[in-house]
């Protein structure tokens, strides 16, 4: 060990109640900064999962034109081929068919437009978290024929109940009218506005009838075994659904590209949120920089002796920045240990909501948010903490060189 290092560690260690508490001041930032990040990346999860498996799945294949364009004639011709090849990986975890009507829905005393889903109930069970989130009646089987699911809002707006009949009247992928009546088995309340406000599900053989798909249908919708598994899927299933297939090329579309606000939003949050982090490490940060700099004043008569006997400013910096660097790495390693620890107690056991847990189980959302913890959420905030506190001690330090070593020895 150089002179300079053991000077630095024994400077250390002359101050222990100052070490010790510029030493938790860094580690406790380290750790929050840990511990909200990886919080955040699991409320974004959590929020990501409950949206998609109500409704859109983590993808989607897709005839090219059909997210921009919702016409009836573009539809996956043979729907059962590509299941076969989605089927071979393993990282999918479930996947049906969906098809989509616009219809004009009427009761006895009112008419609404709104989107008529074709579904098949015991894959889409497998899907989507619907069936939780039947309020009245109960969620389809495979059985029914004219039986339908209809949102709360479109049923509070069309003033029907269950067992109450509706009309169905849109157009067939044909070009011929799609007529049909059917009969309210179950209503249905997600907790998303513009899904309840206009969809009703009905079994997809009644709706390959009235709305004459020919067995196509216009989606298939896959859930992952984890949202981090969806690129990586994407990239193995698209060359395997194109495969030999020269007529129509179909197209995958993961959950970003589906649901575009929720993305954007998520974006919003993270924007507010960094602005807290960088206020926080500001915070600590000019602590921090005011016990160096305090640590500096109370050794300018030593110092000043330092420089009579012939040392140079640049040996003086360069020992303070080692003594800073010791504690910035002492309180940042602790404080990243402490929070990997407690990101994964509650990664593994789940912070529960007490105010907001019943609400969100009506939703079919866990009452618990766990905590993600990963690479960026481990060592962004503590690589953060670690530069911004060398970068406020090396400020700190530079006054050594404005010191006359006359009048930094006589100073009291």
């Amino acid at each position: 060990m150089s002179t300079d290092m053991k000077m630095a560690v024994r400077n250390i260690g002359r101050n222990r109640i100052r070490t010790v508490l510029t030493m938790s001041a860094i580690g406790f930032a380290a750790l929050i900064l840990v511990f909200m990040l990886s919080f955040q990346l699991g409320s974004y999860e959590a929020m990501v999962n409950s949206s998609v498996k109500i409704h859109t799945g983590h993808f989607q294949i897709q005839a090219p034109e059909y997210n921009d364009n919702k016409n009836m004639r573009h539809v996956i011709e043979a729907p059962d081929v590509s299941l076969e090849k989605i089927k071979t990986i393993n990282a999918v975890a479930a996947c049906t068919v969906r098809s989509n009507g616009f219809s004009l829905i009427s009761s006895a005393t009112r008419t609404r437009g709104g989107l008529v889903t074709g579904i098949d109930p015991d894959r889409e069970a497998l899907v989507s978290t619907l069936e939780t989130l039947v309020r009245k009646g109960s969620y389809l089987d495979s059985e029914d024929r004219n039986q339908a699911l209809v949102g709360a809002l479109l049923a509070r707006h069309l003033k029907v109940d269950i067992g109450d009949e509706l009309t169905l009247l849109g157009q067939g992928r044909d070009g011929s009218i799609a007529a049909g009546v059917v009969e309210i088995k179950g209503i249905f309340s997600s907790g998303l506005d513009e899904f309840d406000r206009q969809t009703i599900q009905i079994p997809i053989h009644y709706f390959n009838d009235i709305f004459f798909m020919q067995g196509a249908v216009h989606k298939i919708v896959c859930t992952a075994g984890s949202l981090y598994q969806v690129d990586r899927i994407k990239q193995q299933l698209l060359p395997e659904l194109n495969k030999n297939n020269k007529t129509c090329n179909l197209v995958v579309l993961d959950w970003k590209q589906l649901m575009p606000g929720l993305v954007q939003g998520i974006k919003l949050d993270m924007a507010s949120a960094f602005i807290f982090y960088i206020i926080l490490v500001l915070v600590v940060a000019l602590s921090i920089m005011n016990t160096f700099m305090m640590a500096v004043l109370e050794r300018t008569k030593e110092f000043g002796i330092m420089l009579a006997l012939g040392v140079q400013p640049k040996r003086l910096l360069k020992l303070v920045l080692l003594e800073s660097g010791f504690l910035t790495l002492a309180g940042v390693v602790i404080g990243t240990a402490a929070g990997t620890a407690v990101t994964l107690w509650f990664q593994s056991h789940g912070i529960r909501l007490e105010n907001a847990s019943e609400i969100l189980k009506e939703y079919g959302m866990s009452g618990r948010v766990y905590p993600r913890l990963s690479w960026i959420s481990a060592f962004a905030g503590p690589l953060a903490v670690c530069i911004i506190t060398l970068t406020a001690a090396f400020f700190s330090a530079l006054k050594i060189f404005k010191l006359k070593p006359a009048e930094a020895i006589n100073r009291i």
